[in-house]
């Protein structure tokens, strides 16, 4: 997801505080297997009425069945297992963001359906299912990311608790709706004066990456490796759509080769919401943007405007397969998803229209997120994520900036084409599913027989970066010694922290890389005239060579 640049401040400025909200998991013992809803949304009184079976399995015997619920007042609960019909008493709990269902005896173990019926509002907080409105008229559009489907439906509203989802909403004759897959009916509701679309059963995914998006939405059509890809926006901004949809149908190709796994959706649309407070949001299958981030006059946009939408759309793109597909198990590891995203952006880019030079874009960067780490207050990129303002936390230039560096380093070191068959390794092993970093750095380590684990899991697990400082050269061998790196050595505390650090060599001959595990350890150099010790720019450290100059390889956070 893109992230407003307002938050980014906010964050980082709060980001040690201590928060007084407590652990928002739910129990372990039933897990949903699969959801039909349907909703009814009324733009005009900003109300919407709900429907909603949950295929669930219970691991033990219970008589209660807490799921996430927000802003939502339920009519009916039932619950059908080992042939009985049992109603529920529905208890609320606002802090905790829950409803229980409790029954006047145990549910059996195994298959369990719970049918409910509920109501809710369309919100104006940007967030779950919400008004967006233009001077014309009102829309109904999702954003869950990250604990928000509560707000539209009663779910396991957790990452790791994937379900499958099938969605109809009942809407106004002149409207439309669009959701994560392709539309397989349209029929007349009552008097005909609504008409209920229903779509195609989506793959297991987690409750996040769930939309639906009500209004009268018009689109610019094309096509991608047999995928129908559309750009989608207000009839009066549709027009601006056309630059989005080729660097769509670029980055679509471009993926299904690098990732060597095809795009996992029947459809794919990008759709410009009126009101939005992400940059954009990788709904699967139905990537949602702010309209400055997704539509431009391609008859006058500068270069940086097409620049900045191509980026915007293959980060998001990227999240279809790294994030979408694979999920990461919990929301401290947002960071794999993040950085890789905003690592992967500028690559579609470079292939697509080499004259800007993104490359030299990402490698030169900007210095905002080292500045940021290397502050007094700053977290390491893995952190404690529990409470919904810790979860919302996770979204700054650490796991953006930060993790997207970390691993442009470590491709770095690995090569490309090794790093590339790493990742496909990662997806292919946990496809719909979830998975953790280790996950990801143990598939990269298995793939290319180098310590990628020790690498990554130091970089991730303590906050900064090192400073190497690299002594001269003495019978083909020099002298590493490594630091944090601080703006202001008054910052500088406690125990000395070092790094598992891979230091890559340039020369004339090319490129050769060590790994410094020590904070002052002796390494190999190449033979050569001269050698330079970051090559490419591309390490996520500084390094001198005799003084204390900083050659870092930070990318900005572009997600605004």
């Amino acid at each position: 997801m893109a992230k407003v640049a307002v938050r980014l401040a906010a964050v980082l400025a709060g980001v040690l505080s201590v928060l007084g909200a407590g652990a928002e998991r739910l129990p372990e013992n039933a897990r949903p297997e699969h959801y039909a809803l349907r909703l009814t949304p009324d733009l005009a009184k900003a109300t919407f009425a709900g429907e909603e079976r949950i295929d669930l399995v219970l691991a033990e015997p219970a008589k209660t069945v807490t799921v996430n619920a927000l802003e939502i007042a339920f009519e009916r609960v039932e619950a059908e297992a080992g042939g009985k019909k049992l109603p529920a008493k529905v208890t609320l709990d606002a802090e905790k963001e829950t409803a229980t269902f409790s029954f006047v005896e145990a549910l059996p173990a195994g298959k369990v359906v719970l049918r409910i019926r509920y109501t809710g509002i369309l919100n104006d907080k940007l967030r779950g299912f919400y008004l967006s409105k233009t001077k014309r008229r009102n829309y109904a559009v999702t954003q869950f990311e990250s604990t928000d489907a509560r707000r539209a439906f009663p779910s396991f509203d957790e990452p790791a608790k994937k379900a499958t989802y099938d969605v109809t909403l009942v809407v106004a004759k002149g409207d439309t709706a669009i959701s994560n897959t392709n539309i397989v009916a349209d029929v007349p509701v009552g008097d005909g004066s609504r008409h209920a679309i229903t779509f195609a059963r989506t793959p297991k995914m987690s409750t996040y990456l769930l939309a639906f998006l009500v209004g009268d939405f018009e689109c610019l059509k094309g096509e991608s490796d047999g995928v129908p890809v559309r750009v989608c926006a207000t009839p009066d901004q549709v027009q601006y759509g056309k630059f989005a949809l080729e660097a769509t149908e670029y980055a679509l190709h471009y993926y299904d080769t690098y990732f060597g796994i095809k795009y996992p959706m029947p459809k794919l649309d990008m759709i410009a919401l009126p009101d939005f407070e992400a940059g954009a949001m990788e709904n699967f299958g139905a990537i949602t943007y702010r309209e400055t981030d997704l539509l431009l006059d391609d008859s006058h946009a500068s270069v940086d405007a097409r620049n900045q939408v191509a980026q915007v759309v293959t980060h998001e793109m990227a999240h279809q397969w790294f994030g979408d597909m694979v999920t990461m198990q919990w929301w401290d590891n947002v960071w794999l998803n993040e950085g890789f995203a905003t690592w992967m952006e500028a690559k579609p880019v470079e292939a697509w229209k080499p004259e800007w030079k993104v490359t030299e874009e990402v490698t030169g960067g900007a210095q905002s997120t080292l500045n940021y780490d290397a502050g007094k207050f700053t977290r390491p990129i893995r952190a404690k994520a529990e409470s919904r303002e810790e979860i919302e936390e996770m979204f700054d230039s650490i796991s953006y900036g930060k993790a997207g560096a970390v691993l442009d380093m470590v491709e770095h070191y690995l090569g490309e084409e090794v790093f590339r068959q790493g990742v496909h390794n990662y997806l292919a092993a946990h496809m719909y599913g979830n998975a953790t970093a280790e996950d990801f750095w143990g598939a990269q380590t298995r793939t290319s027989g180098k310590p990628v684990d020790r690498i990554m899991e130091s970089f991730v697990a303590r906050p900064g970066v090192p400073i190497l400082h690299i002594g001269p050269v003495v019978n083909g061998k020099v002298t590493v010694e490594q630091e944090r790196f601080f703006l202001n050595e008054k910052n500088r505390s406690g125990a000395a922290q070092h790094w598992t650090v891979p230091v890559c060599f340039k020369t004339v001959g090319g490129a050769k890389c060590e790994v410094v595990t020590e904070a002052k350890q002796e390494i190999a150099v190449p033979q050569a005239p001269f050698v330079f010790a970051n090559a490419g720019g591309r390490g996520t450290t500084g390094a001198s060579m005799g003084r204390r100059n900083m050659a870092s390889c930070w990318r900005m956070w572009r997600r605004t």
